[in-house]
């Protein structure tokens, strides 16, 4: 049993590490194509009976990669299109 679950993950590495390579080539060789998204900044403070108080901070575009992973420091669009609100807690 705790051989197949090795084999299983070691599968699983490995298959995240190709990806990962594929990815990476086929967004260097494109030419590093990039996107931008405006997202929205809001902080969220407690307040008194397990309340909160949401506030809006103000937006500004940021850019994303065309890939599924992140590459060179940007998050890649599909996951930036799918959190454009995000909250800090305080």
């Amino acid at each position: 049993m705790m051989r197949w679950v090795r084999m299983i993950l070691l599968g699983l590495v490995a298959f995240a590490v190709v990806t990962f390579g594929v990815d990476w080539l086929v967004f260097k060789v494109t030419g590093s194509p990039r996107s931008r998204y405006t997202v929205n900044y809001f902080v969220s403070a407690p307040l008194k009976n397990s309340k909160e108080e949401i506030d809006y901070v103000g937006s500004r575009d940021v850019s994303c990669s065309l890939t599924a992973y992140p590459q060179e420091g940007f998050p890649p669009c599909w996951y930036l299109r799918r959190h454009i609100n995000q909250t800090t807690t305080y």
